[in-house]
């Protein structure tokens, strides 16, 4: 047992001792329990830690010492291997993260269905390297996305100021630009290091058809074989994302030009205007080619802003080629928002709205947003007011079936914490099966109502034990300068609002081991869309509390039993060795 020693009033000493993590009582139990009998180790795993008969196996082989694993011992120093494991083994094997994790990390979900069916890990103006008004554009945070998992990266295309070459940038603002061969090399790079299901490039197009043109000559010869190009020029449903397993899709809005083109060349009695339509057609000005626009959050009664400049040569054949490499057409709200949620029988798409304007149709179209959104994608951005690179609270928009929630990686928040641990859902692929009931009507035809008053169909059981590996982490006056730490734990529910809450423990003084031992429970009317938060604070009488950790779980992806709880930093960052020892049961 070792100790610190802290300075006060410049030549006083005050000691605190810093004893070893001790297993805490109901792991004393289990450990007993699990000594009784031959099979009292398998009892605990099938009973207490509800665990798969092939992991109980490999557990059993890890903790009792055989194959090539060497018993629990090699992976926590602290014992010999025994043929029962002592206790020091078991709790050790216990608050192993590695070991005995929260939550399952491989895919487990059914990947078949299309991909409107899955809730994807979508970034918003991935390039950006901080705010959306004057930080610079960069492949680095491209990179950095795509590490963490996501599978919707955006870039916005520009023609640089010779309008020969198309750079990368949040235009309207003062962002530098990257250039987009830079972000292609990245991304292919990068494409497939986190996850292999597919990864998605929404293209916000401000290009003239001759840029277009290259365009699509660039991402062709980049990402070569691993380019879907689909077979027919519309889909009526998505391919599944096991069927794009290492496969890279675009989704944008196809050149008007190039349905203006395919509009006349079905007429077959007017061939004459088509040929005229291809000699006079013009240039639509950049941003009506931009169907994600971030500044605008009303629904756009016309399209019909025409450029000043016009290109007097309209080729079909080139817009025909970029047009070819589009999988997910994109478009954005005209008129009435009820005939935008529409849903064509023989056709899929992909929707953009804005997070207000999201806000205001739910509460008159909720129903129709739901039905599209069962067929069809629905992309959320930011408001365009969030220039710090915030983001928004995305429930209301996985409960009313939107797939693809974009979100600011750079703006390290609580929504994005949110998101975060979200996603860690089926092995953090980047994809999350929806939930039966935003898939299809129920047998009344109606959809489900986020907004409806609803039974309790789960509770989520919670305790918490204890913590360590502050005292690995972080320096001894990191926290307090004249003491050892003051933790206290903040355990609650994100989810719809019937079911949000948020519980504190007491604090733990001076201690760098807190030991809580506290128990709550969270009744839960939608667990398929319920997050578990977990937040460590370090208490502060006369400052703000110091941040020691969090995480955030998906409840319905939740172990049952003891488990080992990893926690992270603001930016979502694994901490080392910070951990707590928690208890879940879901009844």
């Amino acid at each position: 047992m070792g100790s610190y020693a802290y300075r006060y009033c410049m030549c006083f000493t005050r000691k605190f001792r810093s004893p070893d993590a001790h297993p805490p009582p109901d792991v004393r139990a289990a450990h007993a329990a699990a000594a009784q009998g031959d099979d009292g180790l398998r009892r605990f795993l099938d009973d207490v830690q509800r665990e798969r008969p092939s992991d109980a196996d490999r557990i059993l082989a890890v903790l009792s010492g055989g194959g090539a694993a060497g018993g629990i011992a090699r992976f926590v120093g602290r014992s010999p291997a025994h043929a029962v494991p002592s206790l020091d083994d078991f709790f050790g094997f216990l608050f192993s993260p590695d070991l005995n994790p929260p939550i399952d990390n491989k895919v487990h979900q059914d990947m078949s269905a299309p991909i409107s069916h899955y809730y994807v890990f979508t970034g918003h103006n991935s390039y950006l390297t901080g705010n959306q008004l004057n930080s610079d554009s960069s492949d680095i945070p491209i990179i950095e996305a795509l590490d963490r998992g996501v599978r919707v990266i955006e870039l916005d295309m520009w023609p640089n100021s010779a309008k020969n070459r198309v750079e990368i940038l949040h235009g309207g603002t003062l962002t530098a630009p990257v250039d987009i061969m830079r972000c292609l090399k990245s991304i292919k790079e990068h494409a497939f290091t986190a996850s292999t299901y597919p990864l998605v490039i929404t293209l916000e197009d401000h290009l003239t058809a001759d840029l277009q043109a290259k365009v699509a000559e660039m991402i062709r010869e980049t990402f070569g074989d691993l380019l879907y190009v689909p077979s027919s020029d519309t889909l009526n449903e998505f391919p599944s994302p096991e069927a794009l397993m290492k496969r890279i899709i675009i989704s944008t809005k196809p050149p008007e030009e190039f349905k203006e083109f395919l509009k006349a060349q079905g007429n077959q009695n007017e061939s004459e205007k088509a040929a005229k339509l291809a000699e006079e057609v013009s240039l639509k000005r950049a941003d009506s080619n931009a169907d994600d626009s971030d500044g605008k959050d009303e629904l756009d009664e016309e399209d019909d802003d025409i450029s000043e400049e016009e290109d007097p040569k309209f080729q079909p054949d080139t817009a025909c080629e970029y047009r070819k490499l589009i999988t997910i057409h994109a478009g954005k709200p005209k008129g009435h928002l009820r005939d935008a949620l529409k849903v064509d029988p023989n056709k899929c798409r992909r929707l953009s709205l804005s997070e207000t304007q999201l806000s205001k149709a739910t509460i008159s179209h909720g129903a129709d947003i739901i039905r599209f959104t069962e067929k069809n994608i629905l992309r959320i951005y930011p408001k365009g007011t969030r220039i710090n690179s915030s983001n928004y609270d995305p429930i209301n928009a996985w409960s009313h079936g939107a797939q693809m929630v974009a979100f600011n990686m750079q703006g390290h928040d609580k929504s994005l914490r949110l998101m975060q641990g979200f996603f860690r859902a089926n092995g953090g692929c980047g994809y999350v099966k929806k939930p039966d009931f935003l898939l299809k009507a129920d047998q009344k035809g109606e959809v489900f109502d986020p907004k409806a008053i609803m039974p309790v169909k789960k509770t989520l059981k919670v305790k918490v034990y204890m913590g360590d590996g502050w005292r690995m982490d972080f320096s001894k006056t990191h926290f307090d300068a004249f003491s050892p730490p003051d933790f206290y734990a903040r355990v609650g529910i994100a989810g719809v609002p019937a079911d949000c809450a948020m519980k504190k423990t007491r604090t733990v003084e001076d201690q760098w081991v807190p030991v809580w031992d506290e128990e709550f429970s969270f009744p839960l009317t939608v667990p398929e869309l319920a997050l578990l938060r977990v937040e460590v604070h370090e208490y502060d009488m006369s400052e703000k509390h110091d941040f020691g950790g969090q995480t955030c779980l998906p409840v319905m992806e939740l172990k049952q039993g003891i488990r080992a709880v990893p926690l992270h930093d603001r930016k979502g960052n694994k901490y080392k060795s910070v951990r707590l020892l928690m208890r879940f049961e879901l009844v």
